[in-house]
């Protein structure tokens, strides 16, 4: 016994919508951004579909649910109307190609970040941060022996001068977490630092003394770095980070730099970098180099 039932030749939007697996406003809006072209209209002016209507938006849900733009379905199936072969899938076929390409820059991006997340998990969320370079420095201190102030530093340093220059500054907070009495000097000097606020003149005689402190403790400090021999680690740095990023056939490095890619140079990030320093202090600090300098010359006699 034959069936009486007859599949209809046409059907409405909502109909085309539910069979396809979308929504009617979406259909809508294909029509509107010439994905799809305008049906012929019933006797009640509403559009009616066909079966290639309905190929065409299977062919559109399964493309966008790809990940492909569907600027980029339009003008494939533009290219493939006009291509001489009907089903050659010219222009398919190469919004797929890069859609590949995208979706392996993705999964390495997401890799990368992945990567990220765990390592700052393991190593701690300010410590994380940082790059395998300069962390590696640090994993031989004892737990809590670094300062956020420390980390949040080298952070910055990282950003300014590369993992390079912030591993070799590493070697300044090693020797504080190391030597308690040492840190405990260098806290008495930054509140001493501190107090120059706003309120001290440039020429006030406390800017010359802790400039003078200052000086002191550096070359304590570059006493204690040298008798310990981390001035001997830091020379390791240089051959370590050669051997990582061996030079390039133009003479540069290979690309990652001695600073983060893509950073500003030295000058321009200092530029940026705001520091709410008074004139006092930033007297202090001046004072306290030409010291320094003074000392190399002497040394240079």
């Amino acid at each position: 016994m034959h069936s009486s039932f007859m599949p209809p030749r046409q059907v409405k939007i909502g109909d085309a919508a539910a069979f396809v697996g979308i929504t009617p406003r979406a259909i809508r809006h294909y029509h509107q951004i010439g994905l799809l072209p305008e049906p012929e209209r019933g006797g009640d002016d509403r559009r009616r579909y066909g079966y290639e209507d309905m190929i065409r938006l299977l062919w559109i849900r399964k493309m966008a649910d790809a990940g492909i733009a569907l600027d980029d379905i339009r003008d494939a199936f533009a290219t493939d109307t006009a291509s001489a072969t009907a089903d050659s899938g010219e222009g398919i076929a190469g919004i797929l190609e890069r859609l590949e390409e995208t979706l392996a820059e993705q999964e390495a991006e997401l890799r990368r970040q992945r990567t990220a997340v765990q390592r700052m998990r393991t190593e701690g969320s300010r410590m994380g941060l940082l790059s395998d370079f300069v962390t590696d420095r640090l994993k031989s201190l004892p737990e809590g022996s670094l300062r956020q102030d420390d980390l949040d530093t080298l952070l910055v340093t990282e950003r300014i001068f590369g993992p390079l220059g912030a591993a070799v500054q590493a070697t300044r907070f090693i020797a504080l977490a190391t030597r308690p009495a040492l840190r405990a000097d260098s806290d008495r000097m930054d509140a001493a630092e501190e107090a120059l606020d706003d309120g001290v003149a440039v020429d006030d005689p406390r800017v010359a003394q802790v400039a003078a402190e200052r000086h002191a403790f550096e070359n304590a400090l570059h006493a204690v770095i040298e008798e310990s021999g981390l001035d001997e680690a830091d020379e390791a740095l240089f051959d370590a980070w050669d051997i990582l990023h061996p030079p390039t056939d133009d003479g540069g490095d290979d690309g990652g730099g001695r600073r983060e890619a893509g950073s500003m140079s030295a000058f321009e990030a200092v530029g940026k970098m705001p520091y709410d320093f008074s004139p006092a202090r930033l007297r202090c600090m001046e004072l306290a180099q030409e010291l320094s300098a003074r000392d190399w010359e002497n040394e240079r006699r």
